[in-house]
């Protein structure tokens, strides 16, 4: 789907100044964007380099998703009723997939920034949702919100809405039917097909 193509947009494109709370979710979206800034402006030809592109994705991006939750939400029911096996499998096949489509994004990143919203949040509160305005000289802007919780005193990205379409709930509605119809090692099957082609 062309618009989870500009999902890690909101994780590497120039910031306007905002607050930031310690250790908090906004601090950990700005981390990254920096880093990530740092590397492509040090490299002019990163972004033509495959293997350059998808060292950087998962180095710096895919460290700060919770791929564990992730999956469970993206198979909801299901995942509890495959064996362990199979839950590695996926994890990892899908873990894969969505390097790749973070590493094509990575490869269009064209100097596009991001607006961050006013957040409110209590230092209790253990789950948070960044929202964010990528602004592209000629287009309209693309609300790109992040939805991250604590884990292990830790703040990880578990879902990510773009225009109002989420993350996991488009991946969970694109494998429900071939698991319906096949089973989950056919899903596992095809996106390890898909994973290999390297496109």
């Amino acid at each position: 789907m062309r618009l989870f193509k500009l999902l890690i947009l909101g994780f590497f494109v120039s910031i306007s100044s905002f607050s930031i709370a310690a250790d908090g979710p906004l601090e950990l979206v700005h981390k990254t964007a920096d880093d990530v800034l740092t590397v492509l402006k040090a490299d002019d030809s990163i972004q033509q380099d495959k293997e350059k592109i998808y060292k950087l994705a998962e180095e710096k991006i895919l460290p700060n998703f919770d791929l564990d939750r992730i999956s469970m939400l993206v198979l909801g029911k299901t995942w509890r009723k495959i064996n362990e096996d199979q839950q590695q499998q996926f994890k990892s096949e899908f873990k894969t997939m969505l390097l790749r489509t973070y590493a094509v994004a990575l490869g269009k990143y064209k100097d596009q920034e991001i607006d961050f919203k006013p957040m409110r949040m209590e230092p209790t509160d253990k789950q948070a949702t960044v929202k964010t305005q990528i602004i592209q000289d000629g287009a309209q802007p693309i609300s790109v919100d992040y939805t991250l919780a604590k884990k292990d005193d830790e703040w990880k990205v578990f879902d990510i809405v773009i225009e109002g379409v989420s993350l996991v709930t488009n991946y969970r509605s694109q494998f429900a039917s071939e698991i319906k119809n096949n089973g989950i090692d056919s899903l596992i099957t095809k996106l390890a097909e898909k994973n290999s082609k390297g496109d």
